[in-house]
């Protein structure tokens, strides 16, 4: 089907004009004369492409931006040309400030507009080809292991996807706490609705309640939170911890009612949708600091599931080195990399766990496409030497409690001395004092897999 492109501008010359130009490229249009009509155009249904006038009345308002800020709202994706017949430096640059595409003057020149037209499609489409394939790709992987904690973890995902209850998803960065969500919105009866996803930690805090809520304004237009986004599916909010406390109480009265208000809404909108959340922090100790509501916290935990970071779970690394290296060289049309020293891998701390894996898996079959095992365990020990260099510091460490910060260091600690006694433990047994026996005990609990 043809790309759509809406046309805004209050000169009906100017309209047919550009509607025989766009149409000539093999585009389809949609028209409209005023703010009004713009707005109704929009909210109807987004199109591929804008072009706006700026000005679309005879007061001064600029009402050509105000349409490009409501329509990057929706979707930052959709390229905006922006054209005017009373431009200035100031004008072109709050268009491109807002996130036009382009900025054309009046009179414009058939062919610079429509070359502006053809690479504003193509940028779209090519964003929205990425956008469905990265969709794809997460939705194929799957959770992979044999350990006691991923078994346990497929089997609370098999039996919570078919309630509605709210689940806590707890786990540290890189562990897959997004991908159980989604495996749960897959295999759930609300599939075939919205699984929209909020993140805490990468918001503005001045944004977290139109994200959440949406807004109206007094011209009539909207714009849609992630409450409604998501009405019949899943929402997940992810890194919820990191949501101001005045907002985490509208949260609150949102499960309580099971309805809210848009900001500046009059209306109660009744709320259908399946919340999910995620963390890498300590819930507890974020609540014991007041980080955290408590009452929000038992009104989100109905379930939990806990995911443990990599280094816990050491026996499903060949596991997943042998599934990344399916996945990623059916995508990459390369043949499969076999990895014949697991040494390595398997006495590495993985402080971005499962994602770093993967991502050293990528790099190894992008720069060895053969078979060639030195170039691969160079690939290896370089990725994981730069990485180890950063692995304890305090600005990363100071999101872990007490505890867990002792047990990086003791991990990070005894691996090197390992190393460098090339694993013998009688050896770095006495170096760091301690008993042989005792030492043994230790790499066991902080599970540091011993090697020859």
């Amino acid at each position: 089907m043809a790309n759509e492109i809406l046309i805004v501008d209050d000169n009906p010359d100017i309209r047919n004009i550009l509607n025989e130009l766009i149409s000539d490229l093999g585009y389809r249009t949609r028209l409209a004369a005023n703010y009004q009509q713009a707005l109704s155009e929009i909210d109807k249904k987004l199109p591929d492409v804008a072009v706006l006038d700026v000005k679309l009345s005879n007061t001064e308002n600029n009402e050509g931006l105000k349409l490009l800020d409501h329509i990057k709202n929706k979707n930052k994706d959709i390229p905006v040309i922006i054209i005017s017949g009373h431009a200035n430096i100031e004008m072109a640059v709050d268009s491109l400030r807002l996130g036009a595409f382009e900025f054309i003057q009046k009179p414009f020149d058939k062919n610079r507009l429509t070359n502006f037209i053809n690479r504003a499609i193509e940028n779209y489409n090519l964003k929205k080809e990425n956008k469905s394939l990265n969709e794809k790709l997460f939705n194929s992987f799957e959770i992979i292991g044999k350990s006691k904690n991923i078994t346990n973890l497929k089997d609370q995902i098999s039996h919570l996807a078919l309630s509605d209850s709210r689940i806590f998803i707890t786990g540290p960065i890189g562990s897959g706490k997004e991908l159980v969500a989604r495996k749960i919105h897959l295999i759930s009866n609300r599939k075939n609705k919205p699984f929209v996803i909020i993140n805490g930690a990468l918001l503005n805090s001045e944004k977290y309640e139109k994200e959440l809520f949406g807004e109206e304004f007094a011209d009539g237009s909207i714009i849609y939170g992630a409450l409604e986004k998501a009405s019949g599916g899943i929402l997940l909010i992810d890194e919820v911890t990191e949501i101001p406390l005045e907002t985490q109480s509208k949260i609150l009265r949102v499960l309580i009612d099971q309805k809210f208000k848009r900001i500046n809404g009059k209306h109660d909108i009744n709320v259908n949708v399946r919340i999910i959340c995620s963390t890498n922090k300590d819930l507890l100790y974020e609540i014991q600091v007041g980080n955290f509501r408590e009452d929000l916290f038992h009104r989100l935990n109905v379930f939990n599931i806990k995911l443990e970071p990599l280094n816990k779970r050491i026996n499903d690394i060949p596991l997943l080195v042998d599934y990344f290296m399916d996945k990623l060289s059916e995508i990459y049309n390369i043949k499969k990399i076999e990895i014949k020293d697991f040494n390595f891998l398997l006495n590495y701390d993985w402080p971005g766990n499962v994602r770093e894996l993967r991502n050293l898996v990528e790099r190894i079959i992008i720069l060895s496409p053969g078979q060639n095992q030195d170039k691969i365990n160079d690939i290896i020990k370089e990725s994981l030497s730069k990485s180890s260099s950063h692995e304890f510091n305090i600005s990363e460490n100071l999101s872990f409690t007490l505890r867990e910060a002792r047990e990086n260091f003791e991990r990070e600690y005894l691996t090197s001395q390992l190393k460098k006694f090339s694993g013998n433990i009688s050896k770095t047994a006495k170096f760091v004092g301690m008993e042989r026996s005792a030492l043994h005990r230790k790499l066991k609990i902080l599970g540091i897999k011993e090697f020859n």
